[in-house]
């Protein structure tokens, strides 16, 4: 009987780890299945541009794992039985819920925007954490007449981009980005001084050590009592992940992160591994890695690691899980990259302007590309050998046997 992985996520992690376990894994002995809710692969470090207005072309999943010998099933995880070592899930159009069983378990389900509990941010804030809320702000955006506002509470990295996109693509809005203290204030004195500049010349009106205690139709509600006049309050002031993990029985972090060893194995669960934003994975420095893309990256790199010496014996390699640093997009021509030190604290030196941009670019397009090749060039023979099919709709449908590994640049 072939050894079942069920891979949950096709984000920056899930896709990539689904693509090099089938690289490396004989289709003979094995076989892959990837469950997600959407058809496309989404960009989230372009969800902010995709709100703002830009258009660019989403890579369908069913095109990346053509001929891959990965099965997709486009479908909402609903449970996680670790027990029983099956994963509940519905059809993503809807329909009767059924089970996937597994042998291996790779948890990539990603995160999701925090409300924190404050009153009116799920009724009347949008955010930007997934692409149908990001739709639904551009959405909100085209609406609006010349003069309206926005406001964007949080200045994390989503909501330094979105408001920066936002200012620059639609000028005729106003926007106010609201700090919870100084803006910009993990990043070094020079950077901060940049980012300053760039809302000055994008004509952000910047609101710092403000803490929002609720979001209303038409305001944003201060603690000092202040009240920010909104046509559209978009969130970023944090993310979380959904509560399955925990109602698995998994070990988790009070916010619900799976707990792992070094190679990103679940300190409960054996089988099951964990990757991206799911996981709590402390870094070189001792540090817990923060929910970033470059850490999507190298979990899911070392859990592939992990998973490949579990089943074929070998010694399971580490890989260097590092924080390196920050990359702000601030509008499509400038940019702030600000390195960090092995604490995490930003270093005195930054790259910023046009140069800074490019990088961005360059490594949006890289990640783009390598979900879009997840086998990085699986031999053309090995496709025609096993197709893969597409259970999109609960329906096994062959591809065709020579249908490429996909290409994409963003």
């Amino acid at each position: 009987m072939k050894h079942r992985i069920v891979v949950l996520g096709a984000g920056y992690a899930g896709a990539y780890a689904a693509g090099n376990l089938a690289r490396r894994l004989s289709p003979a002995d094995t076989e892959i299945t990837v469950v997600n809710a959407e058809p496309d692969f989404v960009e989230r470090l372009r969800l902010h541009e995709l709100a703002a207005g830009r258009e660019f072309e989403s890579r369908k999943l069913a095109e990346v794992f053509a001929g891959t010998g990965v099965r997709l099933h486009l479908a909402r995880v609903t449970a996680v039985d670790p027990e029983r070592r099956v994963v509940t899930v519905t059809p993503a159009e809807g329909g009767t819920a059924e089970e996937l069983g597994y042998d291996t378990l790779f948890y990539a389900l990603g995160s999701r925007g925090d409300d924190r509990g404050v009153p009116g941010v799920a009724g009347h804030a949008f955010d930007v954490s997934a692409r149908p809320s990001a739709l639904r702000l551009r959405e909100r955006l085209d609406g609006l007449k010349e003069g309206g506002t926005v406001v964007v509470v949080g200045d994390g990295l989503t909501g330094i981009e979105t408001a920066t996109e936002i200012a620059e693509s639609r000028p005729g809005l106003s926007v106010t980005l609201v700090a919870r203290g100084e803006l910009g204030d993990r990043l070094s004195a020079g950077a901060r001084s940049h980012l300053r500049r760039a809302c000055d010349r994008l004509g952000i009106t910047v609101v710092e050590h403000t803490a929002v205690e609720a979001v209303e139709a038409t305001r944003v509600l201060c603690a000092d009592g202040a009240a920010l006049p909104s046509d559209a309050t978009v969130w970023t002031a944090g993310f979380a992940v959904a509560p399955l993990a925990a109602a698995a029985g998994l070990d988790v972090t009070a916010d619900g992160r799976i707990l792992v060893d070094r190679t990103m194995r679940s300190l409960s669960h054996p089988n099951v591994y964990a990757a991206g934003d799911s996981v709590h994975a402390l870094g070189e420095n001792g540090l817990p890695l923060p929910m970033s893309c470059a850490s999507a990256g190298f979990t899911a790199m070392q859990a592939v690691k992990a998973i490949m010496g579990t089943l074929t014996g070998s010694r399971t390699g580490h890989v260097k899980l590092a924080y390196p640093g920050n990359h702000i997009s601030l509008g499509r021509r400038d940019g702030i990259l600000q390195l960090v030190d092995r604490a995490a604290r930003a270093k005195p030196t930054y790259t910023g302007g046009r140069k800074a941009a490019r990088i961005k670019a360059a490594i949006l397009a890289m990640s783009l590309w390598t979900t879009s090749h997840p086998t990085f060039g699986l031999p053309a023979r090995r496709r025609r050998l096993d197709p893969a099919p597409d259970r999109s709709a609960g329906h096994a449908v062959p591809y065709a046997p020579d249908a490429p590994a996909g290409t994409a640049v963003a």
